[in-house]
């Protein structure tokens, strides 16, 4: 019986989070969002993820295009070229307002449908771009509200939020994802859709320099390596 839920993006990071909740024996539903980004190149990714696991996978149709954010309005500019140092100073375009709340909260309804004790996440504070919703005090008060405002919380058996690679490099990310032989050549990280990733873009570059760190050589194209 599934007992938890895996938000999937197809990225690397929520694809190793997928891996090592399997790991731990965990029986995960995955769940992914069309929720009005630039492609849908990141959703066929995470098929292909949960398929690989042969796992159950969701995608929900979700219209976050009235909010302000790069990754959903083509009219504003992605980010490129930035250093880390740079990402970690502002609160990039990027950032879609609430989307974690809203994920979560969706989730989190899910998870208490199927009696499901947990919701995990690839959420990173290390090598991040400085979005606001992926801190571990959002993370517990999120929690917090959960134990509140959810039946299973008022019973006494509240869902948690497991975000375990939160305080991981994007090196130890990239390690920790070979180790369980998580499908990493699958995965899609870049902001862009293309048929190859664009190597510019905030995300890109993180990756990059992840699997640099580690000494390995990242298993998806690009149409620039830093």
């Amino acid at each position: 019986m599934p007992d938890s839920i895996v938000l999937l993006s197809g990225g690397l990071d929520s694809t190793v989070v997928l891996a090592k909740a399997l790991a731990e024996g965990r029986e995960p539903v995955a769940l992914s969002f069309r929720y009005g980004q630039r492609h849908s190149r990141e959703l066929e990714s995470a098929k292909a993820v949960a398929a690989h696991y042969n796992i159950a996978h969701n995608i929900m149709d979700l219209d976050l295009s009235t909010l302000r954010s790069s990754l959903v309005h083509e009219d504003e500019d992605l980010p490129e070229g930035r250093s880390e140092e740079d990402m970690g100073h502002d609160i990039p375009s990027t950032y879609v307002p609430a989307r974690n709340i809203i994920l979560l909260s969706i989730a989190a309804g899910m998870c208490e449908s199927i009696g499901g004790e947990a919701v995990f996440i690839g959420a990173n504070s290390v090598d991040y771009s400085g979005y606001p919703d992926c801190r571990a005090e959002f993370f517990q008060a999120y929690e917090d509200m959960l134990s509140l405002g959810t039946r299973s919380g008022v019973e006494g058996t509240p869902i948690t939020i497991e975000t375990p690679i939160l305080f991981l490099s994007k090196e130890e990310i990239v390690r920790l994802g070979t180790e369980l032989d998580a499908p990493l050549q699958l995965t899609w990280s870049c902001y862009r859709g293309g048929e190859k990733a664009c190597g510019r873009c905030d995300s890109c570059i993180l990756r990059l320099k992840g699997f640099e760190d580690a000494g390995m050589k990242d298993p998806i194209e690009y149409e620039v390596s830093q």
